[in-house]
C-alpha cells in the first residue's frame, strides 16, 4: 500500500490543484506509518524506502527516456539506472519519517516530523551536488501555501504541507482544534499572498521565444546541425524586438567552430535592428590539459560587448562525470562531456533599450532552475538590481512525458520566490512567459516548432527570500528537532 501511496502522490502532482491533494494523501501515509506498519527499526525504515520508492519511479521515468530511447543504452541496464536513483532519493524520505517512530504522540510531532523533511530535503539538493527534482514545494504553486514562498522560500511551504497533512490526522481525536488551526493558518497564508515586494520597472519589452522542436538525435547529426543553425539564424531576422532568446545548445557545435563569421553577423543584425539577441550554444574555455566545454548562453545587445554566461550547477552524467562512472556514460550512443563550472558571480544579462534604463536579467540554464536558493542569492549578490528570470533549456532529451511540466513548475516557483517575472525558451516546450506571481502570461504548445512573440513587465525590488534565502526555516527546523529530542529524553 505505500509504495501505491507513493506513486499516487507523484500522479497528483500532473494534476489542477494537486497541491492541494497531495496533503489528504500524505495523511494516509502518516496513518500507515504510525499505526499500521511493523515496530522494528529495520521494518519501519524499510516502510518508509517503499514510499519514496514508488513516488520517485513515477516521478522520475522520463529519465528512462533519455538512456534508452535517446542515449540508445541497454534497456535492461536504463531501468536498473533509474530504479538505483529512485532509490538513493527515496532514502531521504525513509529519514525524514523516522521522525514519527521517535515521536507518535504529542502535539508537537507533526511539527517535529516538518522540520525533519525540510532539513532532508535541504541536504537532498546538495549532497552529492544535488538532486531536489520532485520536492513537494513545487506541487504548492497551485496549493494553498504557495503565498509563503515570496517570504521563506519553497521549503516552508514543504514545512507547512506536512505539518497540515499531520494535523488533518490528528482530527480523529481533536476534530475541531485541528480543523481550526488548519483554516486558520491557510487564511493567514492567503493573506500574506495579498503582499507584494517588488513593483514595475520602467515599459515592457518586447520579446520572440523560438521553439525550435528539433529531436536530440539531430543535436549529434553534422548535416542536422547546420540546418538547425540556419533555422535559428532566418527565425531571428524575422522580426526586430527588444528580446530575442533561442533554446540552450540551440546552436549545437562549440563556439570557436560555429561557421566562420556567424557571431558577427549576428551582432550587425543586433545593432541594425536594435535587437537584444540571446543564444544557447557549446562554450570552450581553456584549462591545464588544453580547453574544455561549457554550456554557455551568449548575449549580443546593440553596440556593445557581448555577453556571456556559463552554466554553474552541472547535470551528473549529462554534463560532468563522477569519478569511477565512465564506463556508465560509454554505454551511451551519443557525445558526452566533462562540462567545465561556471563562476558563481557573473553578472546578469543587460537588455539595452533605445531611451530607457536597461533590464537586467538573471539567466539559468536548464537544471539550474531547479536551485531555488542559489537563484536567490544570485540575485541577492549582484551588484546590478535584476528585473527579470530568463531560463534557456532542452527537454528534447524526456520525449513526451511529465518532465516539461515539471520543469514549468520549478520555474513558477523561482518567479514566485523573487517576485521577479520570467522567461521560459525551449527547443520542445514548454516555452512560456510568466508574471512575478509565476503564472502563466503566454505559452507555446509543445512538440510544434513556433515563436511565442509577446510583451513582458519587468520588476524591481527583492522579496524576503531573496534577502535571507533558506535560513529562517532551516533555523526554525533545526531548533524544533533540538528542542523535540531534549524533550523526548526528558520524558
Amino acid at each position: 500500500m505505500l509504495f501505491g501511496l507513493g506513486a499516487l502522490l507523484a500522479l497528483i502532482a500532473e494534476l489542477p490543484h494537486g497541491g492541494w491533494l497531495q496533503i489528504p494523501i500524505l495523511s494516509i501515509v502518516w496513518w500507515r506509518l504510525r499505526d499500521e506498519v511493523p515496530q522494528t527499526t529495520k521494518q519501519y525504515y524499510a516502510c518508509g524506502l517503499i514510499f519514496g520508492l514508488g513516488y520517485f519511479l513515477i516521478g522520475l521515468w522520463w529519465l528512462y527516456i533519455s538512456m534508452h530511447d535517446v542515449g540508445g543504452m541497454n534497456p535492461i541496464l536504463s531501468a536498473i539506472a533509474v530504479f538505483l536513483l529512485s532509490l538513493y532519493m527515496a532514502l531521504y524520505f525513509s529519514l525524514a519519517t523516522f521522525t514519527i517512530r521517535h515521536f507518535k504522540q504529542g502535539q508537537i510531532a507533526g511539527l517535529l516530523l516538518a522540520a525533519s523533511w525540510v532539513l532532508t530535503e535541504y541536504l537532498r539538493g546538495y549532497i552529492f551536488t544535488g538532486f531536489p527534482w520532485m520536492g513537494l514545494a513545487e506541487n504548492q504553486f497551485d496549493g494553498p501555501f504557495s503565498p509563503l514562498a515570496p517570504v521563506f522560500g519553497g521549503l516552508a511551504c514543504t514545512f507547512l504541507v506536512v505539518w497540515a497533512s499531520w494535523e488533518i490526522l490528528q482530527m480523529r481525536t481533536r476534530p475541531i482544534k485541528c480543523a481550526v488551526t488548519l483554516l486558520a493558518t491557510i487564511a493567514l497564508v492567503q493573506f500574506a499572498g495579498k503582499i507584494s515586494y517588488t513593483k514595475p520597472f520602467g515599459e515592457p519589452i518586447s520579446v520572440r521565444l523560438i521553439q525550435g522542436n528539433f529531436a536530440q538525435s539531430l543535436k549529434f547529426n553534422p548535416q542536422a546541425i547546420g540546418q538547425q543553425i540556419n533555422f535559428y539564424v532566418s527565425e531571428i531576422q524575422k522580426q526586430s524586438a527588444d528580446l530575442i532568446i533561442i533554446p540552450e545548445t540551440a546552436f549545437p557545435w562549440p563556439q570557436n567552430n560555429l561557421p566562420y563569421s556567424l557571431l558577427n553577423y549576428l551582432q550587425s543584425y543586433s545593432n541594425t535592428s536594435l535587437s537584444n539577441l540571446l543564444l544557447g550554444l557549446v562554450g570552450e574555455v581553456p584549462d591545464k590539459q588544453g580547453m574544455q566545454y561549457t554550456n554557455r548562453a551568449i548575449g549580443l545587445s546593440p553596440n556593445a560587448e557581448p555577453y556571456q554566461y556559463d552554466k554553474v550547477h552541472l547535470v551528473p552524467f549529462g554534463e560532468f562525470i563522477p569519478p569511477g562512472f565512465h564506463w556508465f556514460i560509454k554505454a551511451f550512443n551519443v557525445p558526452l562531456s566533462d562540462f567545465a563550472r561556471g563562476s558563481l558571480d557573473q553578472k546578469p544579462f543587460s537588455i539595452e533599450r533605445k531611451n530607457q534604463a536597461s533590464v537586467n536579467a538573471a539567466i539559468t540554464i536548464c537544471y539550474e532552475d531547479v536551485f531555488g536558493d542559489e537563484l536567490a542569492s544570485r540575485v541577492q549578490r549582484n551588484k546590478e538590481p535584476v528585473h527579470l528570470l530568463i531560463n534557456m533549456t532542452n527537454l528534447a532529451w524526456f520525449g513526451q512525458s511529465q518532465a516539461p511540466t515539471q520543469q514549468l513548475r520549478l520555474s513558477q516557483l523561482r518567479s514566485l520566490e523573487t517576485g521577479l517575472p520570467a522567461l521560459r525558451a525551449t527547443n520542445t516546450g514548454i516555452t512560456a512567459a510568466l508574471g512575478p506571481d509565476g503564472k502563466l502570461l503566454q505559452t507555446l504548445p509543445e512538440f510544434t516548432q513556433a515563436t511565442l512573440i509577446t510583451k513582458i513587465q519587468p520588476y524591481s525590488g527583492q522579496t524576503p527570500y531573496v534577502r535571507w534565502g533558506n535560513l529562517p526555516i532551516l533555523s526554525l527546523s533545526a531548533a524544533l528537532l533540538i528542542w523535540g529530542f531534549i524533550r523526548h529524553r526528558r520524558f
